[in-house]
């Protein structure tokens, strides 16, 4: 038996009506997705720590959702695991001809391009528009950066990153605007900073930066400093909540300065 064939044995076994577990019986595409997700995460997760053995154990808990959805999906008679995985390495083949045919690429930027001529050629064939299946459940940021991707391709786009910033000092005066005018229309300020985030997202695209990953290093980077800030407090028996705005700052812009937190 090959370590795959175990896998989907296990999985079988979970699912089993009369011996399976409750839990894993009571699921469904529905209940399971949610996790999909998040052991997506934690892969991401392993690999920024640069943790090996993390990886391992997570990339086996990823595989396993996409057994556990195959699995769904067999019970239902719609397809199993075989035909996932068929269907994976008939598409792989398809979109890498110069691997596995006579076509020739100069370099991995020129296989990026081609790669994208061949998915547009596989939704138009399926007579898809230019923004469909970019899933909606993408992390905001993420999917923000795939709509403004694929709108360039027919170029719909801003011709460079000034371009991009002046639109964002645009979306900012009438964020201010709105703000302003919140007391009467409240909803405003929601559509206006969402605006914003979305141009955002696209001057990252224009800079060549992941937005989703300068957003998380950012955070990361604010968490380490206000933990520093905790340390400091703690030091002299005290916690934030006991030190005033301005000393919050003044602590902030030492930890800066000094490169504590970094």
């Amino acid at each position: 038996m090959t370590d795959m064939e175990a896998v989907l044995q296990v999985m079988a076994r979970l699912r089993d009506p009369e011996r399976g577990c409750p839990w894993d019986v009571a699921q469904s595409f529905e209940t399971i997705a949610p996790y999909t997700l998040e052991e997506a995460y934690e892969v991401a997760d392993a690999i920024e720590r640069g943790d090996l053995g993390a990886l391992r154990e997570e990339l086996g808990d990823l595989l396993f959702q996409v057994v556990f959805h195959a699995r769904l999906a067999e019970e239902q008679g719609a397809f199993d695991f075989a035909a996932v995985a068929r269907a994976l390495v008939e598409k792989m083949r398809r979109r890498h001809p110069h691997v596995f045919g006579s076509a020739e690429v100069a370099d991995a930027s020129a296989q990026t391009v081609a790669w994208e001529a061949h998915k547009a050629l596989e939704r138009a064939a399926r007579r898809e528009g230019v923004l469909d299946g970019i899933p909606v459940n993408l992390p905001a940021l993420a999917r923000a950066q795939k709509l403004g991707r694929r709108a360039a391709r027919v170029g719909f786009d801003w011709s460079d990153a000034v371009a991009v910033l002046d639109k964002l000092a645009e979306e900012t005066r009438e964020l201010v605007t709105a703000l302003e005018a919140r007391e009467h229309a409240p909803e405003a300020v929601e559509e206006e900073l969402g605006d914003l985030l979305f141009t955002i997202a696209n001057l990252a695209r224009h800079v060549e930066v992941d937005a989703e990953r300068a957003l998380r290093r950012a955070s990361l980077k604010f968490e380490r400093r206000f933990r520093e800030i905790e340390a400091r407090l703690a030091a002299d028996g005290r916690v934030p909540e006991e030190a005033g705005p301005e000393e919050l700052e003044r602590l902030w812009t030492e930890v800066k300065e000094c490169g504590a937190g970094r």
